[in-house]
């Protein structure tokens, strides 16, 4: 069996060791902005499900949604950034590109998904099969 030296880094360091130890910019506890994702909330309706990603900044222009078989496919892509003349310390909000993917239940209707973008949130809603929706209850008559 080989051991595998594995050093571990606090989840929150310590203020002492961003004032004494190392480089206060230089926080490898946080994500770098390079391969982060928006967020996103799915909520399930008796008729749908729905899907809010946070993406403020963006256009509409910049998003691409794509069904391949029952897996939904949320991507964006931002072709121009602004310039900027000062020279970055950190910078994490940051979603030039990204792509998440969601594999659909078999109670979707796969044909009418249907989305839109306000206000810095994507909403994508994906309905129910009419045999999935939540039925009223209702009396079984005995004969």
């Amino acid at each position: 069996m080989t051991l595998i030296k594995h050093t571990r880094k606090p989840a929150f360091p310590s203020i002492f060791d961003d004032f004494f130890m190392r480089d206060l910019f230089d926080n490898d506890w946080m994500p770098n902005g390079k391969h982060t994702v928006p967020a996103v909330n799915i909520m399930e309706h008796d008729d749908h499900f729905e899907l809010s990603f946070a993406v403020p900044g963006m256009k509409k222009k910049d998003f691409h949604i794509e069904l391949d078989n029952d897996t939904l496919i949320v991507s964006a892509e931002v072709k121009k950034e602004k310039e900027h003349t000062g020279k970055f310390a950190r910078r994490e909000f940051n979603y030039r590109s990204f792509e998440r993917r969601f594999t659909l239940p078999d109670s979707a209707d796969m044909h009418k998904i249907g989305a839109k973008y306000e206000d810095g949130v994507l909403n994508v809603s994906v309905p129910k099969k009419e045999e999935a929706k939540v039925q009223a209850p209702r009396q079984i008559e005995i004969a």
